[in-house]
């Protein structure tokens, strides 16, 4: 099972690339994206205790640094990029949800895989994932351009049902019904992973009719995007004086995000172009991710 999850870039772009050959069947399951990611959050829920947040308490010096690096430079180097690459408003308001969103649930497999400390990362997602109710609409409304219209108050609303309202659930599962939940946790990392290859075969399906030389611009837009996170989330907290382990978690935290919800905000309230670089993040991180990971767990200096 670690072996179909490791593989989960690959098996993106396969279903991905059925999906572009033969949209129909894909197309016809946009209704179903809202739904999965639900189940997404619903299984990282699974995952959560309470004793995640209670640790958070424990390194607050670190926690608001994460969370400060994840909300304003994510959003703001989407904002850059879109405009040096002359993005159109559709794609630019796609990157700017992608870097307005919370930390992606894989980032922590992937500190876990580079040695990072994985009770901060599970702490920083769930702690930015209840900051996005607010976060995550306001500043979209913030930097987007003027010209975009952003429905903030719906997308509160759609990320309070999609996002907020599935995860409490699950922690809520988790501490009454541990015993049982743990039978099931094994299974819950594939489920994720088959939920998000789903949604990314279905955003490719939407946006068959896109020109190629576009994807490869929106490619472009988010390897620089995800760099810039890691690089930024890296190198701020080495000076900041934290140890190795800190920097590669909070460097992963920044620059790993859940690119599901805003594909599913995307669809929601703007468009499927607005969605593409969602998708695009979605496989691009993951492989960025795995392969950062796997240096950095052959270096085990502190």
């Amino acid at each position: 099972m670690t072996t179909l999850i490791r593989l989960f870039p690959l098996w993106a772009i396969a279903l991905s690339a059925i999906a572009y050959f033969n949209p129909g069947p894909f197309t016809e399951l946009k209704l179903i994206i809202i739904p999965l990611l639900a189940t997404i959050m619903f299984s990282m829920g699974l995952t959560l205790r309470l004793n995640d947040f209670k640790r958070a308490l424990a390194m607050p010096k670190l926690i608001v640094s994460g969370l400060f690096l994840q909300y304003t430079v994510m959003p703001l180097s989407a904002l850059v990029i879109a405009r040096l690459l002359q993005l159109d408003p559709a794609l630019s308001i796609g990157m700017i949800l992608v870097g307005s969103c919370p930390g992606g649930t894989a980032s922590n497999v992937i500190t876990y895989l580079a040695r990072g400390n994985v009770a901060l990362s599970i702490s920083l997602t769930s702690l930015s994932t209840l900051l996005a109710i607010v976060l995550t609409p306001v500043i979209t409304l913030l930097i987007a351009d003027a010209a975009i219209a952003v429905p903030a108050a719906k997308m509160l609303t759609s990320i309070l049902y999609m996002v907020i309202l599935p995860v409490t659930i699950g922690l809520a599962l988790n501490h009454f019904f541990s015993k049982q939940v743990a039978r099931i946790s094994p299974a819950l990392p594939l489920l994720a992973v088959l939920g998000i290859v789903v949604i990314i075969a279905i955003i490719t399906a939407l946006n068959v009719d896109q020109p190629a030389p576009l994807g490869v611009t929106i490619l472009l837009a988010v390897i620089l995007h995800n760099a810039t996170g890691l690089f930024f989330g890296y190198s701020a907290s080495r000076m900041l004086g934290y140890s190795t382990t800190e920097c590669r978690t909070l460097a992963i935290e920044v620059g790993m995000q859940n690119s599901g919800l805003a594909v599913a905000l995307a669809l929601k309230h703007f468009s499927a172009a607005a969605a593409l670089p969602g998708a695009i993040f979605s496989i691009w991180h993951n492989i960025s991710g795995s392969v950062l990971a796997y240096f950095w767990s052959k270096n085990t200096q502190h």
